[in-house]
Order: structure tokens, then sequence, then C-alpha cells
């Protein structure tokens, strides 16, 4: 059992932010074909912690190509237990969050979901549909297992409602970039900038923009407010058109953006 409110994630994430890293979090889905050796891949190029995706048969935050992904691994026998099974023997040494619906963690119960995640090697959770008045019963038990609830701000939320959501946060802040489903844009939204800087404002906490960020480029824009990046479509994109190496290649290529510094 963790007791501290500062756990695994937070501790890490601040380390890297306050020796001068901007944070890279890509997501991978569990499940999809080449999903393991894709977390070595990110890991070994880059990536500061690694979301994993529990595949959902309704993701109502994820656009079409997180969702083609969870058709792809629920087909393939995918579940939560055979997810945190194969986590169990992966050698990645960056810390690991899953994100997931309610309904997966509601349907094990949430001491039990929470212990699993736990006893899988995972340090954090992203339950994008629990809304902040719901989620002190899971956020709860999840701090009892040492599993930090990273807690989503949106464009739409006020600032007294920002107050309560970082008061709430562990792990890190989840600024969401815009209204809408995950997905590749053509250019950064201002809504990314505008969540990061009132965020920011808010919280001593890492704050990572995702939702939207599409590229190196928008990742490099991104960094320029916030602490970090969230990158997930384009990265599964990669995967299943590509495979594992692309995903390395991807990442690398990010981690070298954000790195860059303007001189003066």
């Amino acid at each position: 059992m963790v007791t501290s409110d500062r756990g695994v994630l937070e501790e890490h994430l601040r380390s890297r932010r306050d020796a001068g890293s901007k944070l890279l979090v890509p997501y991978i889905t569990g499940g999809l074909e080449g999903w393991l050796d894709a977390l070595r891949a990110a890991a070994a190029n880059g990536a500061d912690a690694i979301e994993v995706g529990i595949p959902f048969s309704d993701p109502v935050m994820d656009g079409p190509v997180i969702q083609e992904a969870s058709v792809r691994a629920l087909r393939a026998g995918a579940t939560p237990q055979s997810i945190f099974a194969a986590l169990r023997h992966v050698d990645i040494s960056v810390p690991l969050v899953v994100m997931c619906y309610y309904n997966t963690v509601f349907r094990a119960g949430h001491r039990r979901f929470a212990h699993d995640l736990h006893e899988a090697g995972v340090v954090g959770a992203i339950v994008p549909d629990l809304p902040l008045e719901e989620v002190d019963a899971w956020a709860s038990d999840a701090d009892g297992e040492g599993i930090e609830t990273i807690m989503l701000a949106a464009p739409t939320a006020d600032d007294a409602r920002i107050a309560r959501i970082v008061e709430r946060a562990r792990g890190f802040v989840y600024a969401v970039g815009l209204l809408g489903v995950t997905g590749e844009r053509d250019e950064l939204a201002t809504t990314a900038l505008d969540i990061a800087r009132r965020v920011k404002r808010a919280t001593s906490l890492p704050v990572l923009v995702g939702v939207g960020i599409s590229n190196a480029q928008q990742a490099a824009a991104a960094v320029e407010v916030a602490d970090g990046v969230i990158m997930g479509a384009s990265v599964v994109r990669r995967l299943m058109e590509s495979g594992p190496d692309a995903v390395g290649d991807y990442v690398a290529s990010v981690r070298s953006a954000i790195d860059v510094r303007p001189t003066t």
C-alpha cells in the first residue's frame, strides 16, 4: 500500500521536468498486434511514460484510429486480464499508465481493479468518462494501491472547476487540447495552449496536453506552454500500418523536436 500523495509517476515526471526535459507520453492500445514490442520501442526512444489503452467496445473519447485499434484488439481476444498478465512480464524502464472506460472498472470492482493494476506494474490510471463529481470512490481505492488517478481538464472548465480538478489529480493533469474525440488534425488547436496555461496557473503538478497533438511540430509548439504531450492516434496509426519499429522511429522524432530549445 502507498500512503504518500506523491506517487511513482508524479515523482518521475516531476524529476524529468525539473531537470529541464519536456515530457512525452505515447498511447498504445493493449492487445493490438505488436503492442508489447511497441511499448519497448517507445521506451527505448524517449518516452517518459507510456499510456496503455484497455480496448473497449464503445470508446466515447476516441476517434476512428483508436476505435479501429480497439476493434482489432477485441477481435484478437484481448481482455483487461490478458493485458495485465502481459504487462507483468514486460521489461520497461518507464512508468506505465492505463486508459480505460469506467464500465471496465465498475465491472471488476474498484479495489480489485486497482489491485490488478498494481500487480501488473501499472502506476496510474485515466478514466475519461468518470467525472470529477463521481471520482472519489474509485480514486480513494486507487490511492490505496498506489495507482495515481490522472484527472482531465477540458477547455470548457472554468477556473473554479480547474482548481477542484487539480486538487484531486495525481501523477499529472491531462489538459484536453480540444473538444471532440481523439485523432490527428492538420493544425494545433488554440484551445490546447489556452487550457495548458490555465491549468499550469492552478497547480505545480506536471501538465500534459493530449487530444489533437498530431505530429512532432505540433508537439514542439504545445510544449512551449505545457510540460509535455500525450500522443495517441498518430502513434497507434503507425503501429497498425507499419509495426513497432515505426512507433520507435516516430517517438524518437517527437523526442528530438520537443528537446529543441529556442536560441537566445
